[in-house]
């Protein structure tokens, strides 16, 4: 490689001295090196008063290797750049869009320490998007409630309030807040997927304390879908502040004051993922997390 290269200095410079003096080299080094391609029966160059010229078959010779070790050079600075974590893909799995919070805000700040670093979001159930992690089709999935994935790595990194979500014009929108004993005459709509059965055990388990059998329909639809239900009066449902956050038409949400639960949100990752770039998206959640970073 390095006679490639000095082959290439002499081809640019024309003067064996000059291009030891560019490449910080003796002048001895790119004699011998420049001699032992000669040695394979190619003359690279002529020698004339001033210096060197290239023979046709030098100028052939260096435009191939310029071109490879271009080519070398750019292989090794992405290498380099997937190392650090620079470059790349992050492949996400998620339980609904990252609209708002503590996600939303990483990623956001991710893409502002990592431009080049794609992002790739796969949403689906829990259980779903942990299989993904497992099969390392995902580099992480984030989920609420502690997973049940003892192959895998997790960790707590945010938690959040829960809503009630009831249509406008809803008796029940005349209250600041609402307390379970408001919603137990309610009819609560819940999805299959995403969070719809951490949602479904919750409302059962909150109805039944207080001594009521819940009516809970359940739907394979997505989350806009279900809001969509419930802005037309099929019932109401819960969910979490992030969500919250952003207002939908024809949806009223308001804190449950006698809640103590939060939801959990952890990060599930398989130990066999030894990419930089998951790494640096998790330092970046940890600090977050500890609020150290603004």
């Amino acid at each position: 490689m390095a006679a490639l290269i000095q082959t290439c200095a002499v081809a640019e410079h024309l003067n064996f001295r000059h291009a030891a003096k560019a490449l910080g080299v003796s002048l001895s080094s790119v004699s011998a090196r420049v001699k032992t391609l000669g040695d394979l029966g190619v003359l690279l160059f002529e020698r004339h008063a001033r210096g060197v010229r290239l023979t046709e078959a030098g100028r052939q010779f260096v435009a191939s290797v310029s071109a490879g070790i271009d080519q070398l050079d750019h292989a090794m600075k992405t290498a380099g750049s997937l190392a650090r974590g620079e470059e790349g893909c992050l492949r996400i799995g998620l339980h609904m869009p990252p609209l708002a919070g503590f996600l939303a805000d990483l990623l956001a700040r991710h893409h502002e320490q990592y431009p080049r670093i794609g992002i790739d979001i796969t949403e689906g159930r829990s259980a779903d998007i942990m299989q993904l992690v497992r099969e390392g089709q995902l580099d992480i999935a984030f989920v609420i409630g502690a997973p049940k994935a003892e192959d895998c790595h997790s960790r707590l990194l945010w938690s959040e309030a829960m809503m009630a979500v009831v249509p406008a014009g809803h008796p029940l929108t005349d209250r600041p807040t609402l307390g379970w004993a408001n919603l137990t005459a309610e009819t609560f709509l819940v999805r299959y997927g995403g969070t719809g059965p951490q949602a479904h055990d919750h409302v059962t388990r909150r109805i039944a304390e207080l001594g009521h059998h819940p009516r809970i329909l359940r739907w394979d639809v997505g989350r806009e879908t279900l809001f969509h239900m419930v802005a037309q009066g099929w019932g109401v449902t819960i969910t979490t502040e992030s969500v919250a956050s952003v207002p939908v038409s024809g949806l009223v949400f308001r804190p449950i004051s006698d809640e103590s639960e939060r939801a959990e949100f952890h990060a599930v990752w398989s130990p066999y993922n030894r990419s930089q770039t998951l790494r640096n998206l998790l330092d970046l959640a940890e600090q977050m997390k500890r609020g150290s970073v603004r």
